[in-house]
């Protein structure tokens, strides 16, 4: 049976995050074993003396990082949780687990360093539900939609690039979809004209490249340097693409300096190619201006801009976009007409999301995340400091989710994986950012710290060093 907690009168600390930090807690600790269903929001709230709003929030977080499950029409419900032991360094290294390492799994860990998670305890559910709601009262909304997205929030969408980003671009240059996959999957369409043969980043993301390689693209591995892709070798390459993140790169972190924007560009205009910018991360950087998008850099230049609202305000929605140049609207247009596509994007949560910017909540929302992912960056880079010391190295820093720890000393990234997960800390090898190199097993890491609660980073930190450094 579950304990009704004593709460804190402590205004520093909400009662949402009072309440999160409980039923963690006890989760954790088996005190709730997997099965176990909460209280429903309003009878617990009721046994609290509280408003609906700190209980729904406090669910909300723990189902966001996947402590509990919602089942429809029955309640929330406590996951399997993943048991931990030996949080102390072993004589000798454990054996490799039985499955692979991988950069997503369903498990879960005391000290998360998820690559990809968001963290929530800020978002604005009264005003995100009172937009929502309003959409539900438009019968016309539930009709079939614009195939390239609600005109209102592509208006939205293409002023706040302009103003943030520094693009040059309309709405009508805008195409807005479900899921990355889907404007994969068109570009593949557009641009399978040419000769087919797309440049990536190695290491780099591979979404998009596994995507183009499903529509018989060739995929060219281009070799990075110190301040990223490697221009000459895309000459020689002969692509027709490339696919590059230059404002964050994933996963080294570096940023492509101004005379290689240029330089990518001038390939670009020489060769009559496209360049394919994935600013997934572009809204957050945490000291020093924010970098503009290369898209920018030229009129009418020759580059395709992707990003999405995924990490600015929640995956959840499913509101990803994309900037076509303007050479490329007639292909688009005529797909749309050939293949009768529809609106792959809520309608409703599109306008919703429109509202959310015209009314400056997203800008305001954007500067809140960017604080508070601030911190925990910080303190991240602060903590591995004090417990690697020397022994480790950190590239990447100053923006997006997450930072590339290197340990310098050698040793197995497999093998060290599974040491750590066996600790209950989640890190990710990066060797399944590299194309070609599958058995490519150094020891740098990616560690996210954008899902991962602060009081629990340097904590986290503190343990990975007790469980890796006598193994180095």
């Amino acid at each position: 049976m579950l304990l009704v907690p004593a709460l804190s009168e402590n205004r520093e600390v909400p009662y949402y995050i009072q309440l999160y930090h409980y039923f963690k807690k006890e989760i954790i600790g088996g005190s709730l074993p997997a099965g176990t269903r909460l209280p429903s929001i309003r009878v617990f709230a009721a046994q609290l003396s509280l408003s609906a709003t700190p209980v729904e929030l406090a669910y909300q977080q723990l189902l966001s990082e996947g402590f509990i499950a919602s089942k429809p029409r029955s309640g929330y419900y406590v996951q399997p949780m993943h048991m931990f032991s030996g949080l102390t360094a072993a004589a000798g290294a454990p054996p490799l687990p039985s499955r692979p390492i991988t950069a997503r799994d369903s498990l879960l860990y005391a000290y998360d360093f998820h690559m990809s998670k968001n963290d929530f305890s800020l978002f604005p559910h009264k005003i995100w539900r009172s937009l929502y709601q309003e959409q539900l009262a438009n019968p016309d909304l539930l009709q079939y939609g614009d195939p390239q997205g609600e005109p209102a929030l592509r208006e939205s969408i293409a002023a706040h690039l302009r103003q943030f980003r520094g693009l040059r671009c309309t709405a009508e240059q805008v195409v807005i979809g479900g899921d990355q996959y889907t404007l994969c999957s068109l570009l593949c369409l557009i641009l399978r004209g040419s000769s087919k043969r797309l440049g990536i980043e190695d290491p780099g993301y591979h979404l998009l490249p596994a995507a183009f390689r499903r529509h018989e693209f060739e995929i060219i591995p281009i070799p990075l340097q110190e301040d990223g892709i490697d221009v000459e070798k895309l000459y020689t390459s002969r692509a027709s693409s490339v696919y590059i993140s230059p404002s964050h790169q994933f996963p080294r972190g570096m940023t492509l300096p101004i005379a290689k924007r240029h330089a990518l560009l001038d390939w670009a205009r020489s060769t009559d190619s496209i360049i394919i910018e994935d600013d997934y991360d572009g809204e957050f950087r945490y000291h020093g201006r924010p970098i503009p998008a290369l898209q920018g850099l030229l009129e009418d230049s020759p580059v395709i801009y992707m990003c999405s609202f995924a990490q600015s305000v929640a995956p959840a929605l499913s509101i990803h976009y994309m900037v076509l140049p303007k050479a490329l609207l007639p292909l688009y247009h005529h797909l749309a007409r050939e293949l009768y596509l529809e609106h792959s994007a809520s309608r409703l949560n599109q306008i919703a999301m429109h509202y959310f910017m015209e009314r400056g909540h997203f800008e305001k929302h954007l500067r809140r995340m960017r604080l508070l992912y601030q911190k925990k960056h910080d303190l991240l880079l602060r903590s591995i400091q004090r417990y690697f010391g020397d022994r480790a190295a950190v590239s990447g820093r100053d923006a997006g989710f997450h930072i590339l720890l290197t340990l310098k000393s050698g040793g197995s990234a497999r093998q060290l994986a599974g040491v750590a997960e066996k600790a209950g800390i989640r890190v990710t090898p990066m060797s399944y950012t590299w194309w070609e190199q599958p058995e490519n097993d150094d020891p740098e890491f990616i560690l996210g710290f954008g899902g991962i609660p602060e009081n629990l980073i340097e904590e986290g930190i503190r343990r990975l060093a007790e469980v890796w450094l006598p193994l180095i």
